[in-house]
């Protein structure tokens, strides 16, 4: 967390800052820099005990307008209120309620996981008119795009067919993207997904995968989770777990394309990510 000058494009938002923080004056506004990489600036502004979020997301954060325009606000999901929408050349500005100070990946308990699922499940029962918009063609695309041996041939045999079979199953709904514990917040009443960029339509989980993958890793029980979430969303085990699977390559394609066209630029260290992504990527295809 950075404290200090707010940066210069804030004065493209600052009279939706001042109204929904009360402050008269720009001088007034004190700021805390909560995150910043290549694509991505986030700040809170505070002004006595209200305060906003204001986000500038570019490249693939640049979505995020188009995500609460087309998703957020009109499905009524739960996400944080959005009080101003700028779009500037290859960027877009956003002004947001402020839901918590808290983040899952700050105080990652099982309780909050568990939150976390329950949460999920309810975004996944809102109904949405519209097809999927991540089917076996997007996913075998990007398979092609990746440099990895017999991962083209694999994706075409072995993944296009399970998708395929899912799409017939099951209608498409909302998938955040990004569910992960850095992206769920608390007051300390209630958990709100933040950062919907990435959001789109289809039938398999993805948040599920992440989420429960992020909680195995700090010795969380992944069956206590799954288990949780069936119930909530009352759906079939069996089900849930292939959508799952499937959610989990998509989620680890997505992730090595955004690495190889994009993150190699703007977040250098992110080519670290590759190989591990490609073990887990082998892993999920063998499930299959």
């Amino acid at each position: 967390m950075v404290y200090g000058v707010l940066p210069v494009w804030i004065e493209a938002v600052e009279p939706a800052v001042l109204k929904a923080t009360g402050a008269p004056v720009r001088d007034e506004v004190s700021g805390d820099r909560l995150r910043y990489w290549g694509s991505s600036e986030v700040w809170r502004l505070s002004y006595g005990l209200r305060s906003v979020i204001v986000k500038r997301g570019s490249d693939a954060q640049s979505t995020e307008g188009t995500a609460y325009e087309r998703y957020v606000r009109p499905l009524r999901l739960p996400a944080p209120e959005l009080i101003e929408l700028v779009r500037l050349d290859g960027a877009v500005l956003l002004v947001m309620e402020d839901v918590g100070r808290v983040t899952l990946e700050q105080e990652p308990s099982l309780d909050g996981f568990l939150a976390a699922v329950e949460l999920l499940a309810e975004i996944r029962s809102v109904e949405v008119a519209g097809e999927s918009e991540f089917d076996a063609d997007r996913l075998v695309e990007l398979a092609a795009g990746i440099s990895h041996a017999s991962l083209a041939e694999r994706a075409e045999t072995r993944l296009r067919p399970a998708v395929d079979e899912l799409h017939r199953l099951v209608r498409p709904a909302v998938v955040h993207g990004d569910y992960v514990g850095k992206n769920l917040v608390t007051d300390g009443r209630r958990w709100t997904p933040v950062d919907w960029p990435l959001t789109y339509l289809a039938p398999q989980l993805p948040d599920l995968y992440t989420i429960a993958r992020e909680a195995v890793a700090l010795g969380h029980d992944r069956d206590l989770l799954v288990r949780r979430y069936c119930e909530a969303a009352e759906a079939d085990r069996a089900l849930v777990e292939q959508q799952t699977l499937i959610g989990g390559c998509g989620f680890t394609l997505r992730a090595l394309a955004w690495v190889i066209e994009e993150g190699v630029h703007t977040v250098p260290s992110s080519k670290d990510w590759i190989d591990p992504l490609l073990e887990e990527l082998d892993g999920l295809l063998d499930q299959l």
